[in-house]
């Protein structure tokens, strides 16, 4: 038996930050009844990467990744025939997630009062960019704007230089791991109490709790934190560096002198051990351009894993920079399952990411693939609700599965 086994989910969300949240849960034995509409389908169904870059909103590896796992359920929110449906499905649930701009929710009589009324142990997360209270509220966007609103823009990119933010929507890779411990909290309350919950996430506001090392700096000394590149100021060198061969790279650094010396002895150079513009941490620093360029010109005429190989022989932590095609062969993702296989109707196979969390005892599956809009209507309507074919016919012909 799997850990979620039983629990009932409801998933509105749509693009990463709510759907990674429901993708977990049915991961570990959740039922998940992902709610969709051909009207206005998945903005991540159109992300890609596509196979042989033919665009396919049924072939999206992104929406795959997110969504395997889900049952799918298409249903016209837009339309009055489709919602009582939805409130129906909030009596069978335990846990409804939505990412919905705030407020949509309750235009479509969905908001957790309602919801509450009908069953007062339903679970609700709400997952939005600013939350759903405050000046900022509506504000609209994906994770680049949570990542600007949160401080990471400005901090990502070289000295001097226009910021580049971080790499991705990196809000919506935040919020679901908070997210999903909130929920977990919440069906502990609900087993002790009997009571439901609403969460309201804020994407930005989890993106901030990774800066909190800088917001204490500043409110310490009034200094605000800028843009470093890849350089640390606890650290030097630290950096990556070019290897040999075209777009080959290696993340090296060097946390003490000791590691400063051994990796200068490597170099064929120990006597920059003692030279006085790298023999300390702030020498390293004030002299940092160049320090890297003694060691970017030792790194271009060596292959990357033999750089790799021979630092970390040394106790010095250095990594290749993986390519795609080095991250798909990584043994160490190999060895662990990182890529899970499943059959797929028009792919013939899809790859997705297994799980991020390991459990001994009750370890995750992956039933099936992410699923076509609507692609289990009669299923989950006549198996979870009861719905006998004369009233999936009428939904039908109304438009509300759609």
């Amino acid at each position: 038996m799997r850990v979620l086994e039983g629990l009932k989910v409801l998933d509105f969300a749509w693009s990463f930050a709510g759907p990674m949240v429901g993708r977990t849960l049915a991961d570990f034995g959740a039922t998940v009844v992902r709610v969709e509409s051909a009207k206005r389908a998945d903005f991540a169904r159109y992300f890609g990467p596509f196979p042989n870059g033919k665009r396919d909103t049924e072939q999206s590896a992104t929406f795959e990744n997110c969504n395997a796992g889900k049952l799918g359920l298409a249903l016209d929110l837009s339309r009055e025939e489709a919602r009582p449906v939805a409130r129906e499905f909030a009596t069978w649930a335990d846990v409804v997630i939505e990412s919905f701009s705030p407020g949509q929710m309750a235009r479509f009589g969905l908001d957790y009062e309602t919801l509450r009324a009908l069953n007062p142990g339903i679970i609700m997360l709400s997952t939005s960019l600013m939350g759903q209270t405050g000046p900022y509220a509506n504000i609209a966007g994906f994770g680049s704007v949570g990542a600007a609103f949160s401080g990471f823009q400005v901090l990502a990119g070289k000295p001097g230089e226009l910021p580049i933010g971080p790499f991705s929507a990196y809000t919506d890779c935040v919020a679901p791991r908070f997210s999903l411990f909130m929920l977990l909290a919440a069906l502990d309350h609900r087993r002790r109490t009997g009571q439901g919950t609403l969460i309201d996430i804020a994407q930005t506001e989890s993106g901030i709790q990774f800066l909190a090392p800088q917001i204490a700096h500043y409110c310490e000394s009034g200094q605000i934190a800028e843009a470093l590149g890849n350089r640390d100021l606890a650290f030097a060198p630290h950096g990556v560096f070019p290897a040999q061969g075209e777009h080959r790279w290696v993340a090296i650094v060097a946390r003490n002198d000791a590691e400063w010396t051994r990796l200068a002895a490597l170099l064929g150079q120990p006597y920059l051990a003692q030279d006085s513009r790298f023999a300390t941490l702030a020498a390293r620093k004030a002299n940092e351009d160049a320090l890297e360029a003694i060691i970017a010109d030792w790194t271009r005429r060596q292959h990357e894993d033999d750089i790799e190989r021979d630092l970390q022989a040394q106790g010095i932590p250095a990594h290749v920079v993986a390519s795609p095609a080095d991250f798909v062969s990584d043994p160490q993702l190999l060895a662990r399952g990182q890529f899970i296989r499943l059959p797929h109707p028009s792919m013939g196979e899809t790859v997705v990411e297994s799980a991020r969390y390991r459990l001994s005892d009750t370890p995750a599956c992956y039933d099936r693939s992410a699923p076509a809009i609507g692609r289990d209507n009669d299923y989950v309507l006549r198996e979870l609700l009861g719905y006998p074919p004369e009233r999936i016919s009428a939904l039908k012909e109304a438009g509300a599965l759609t």
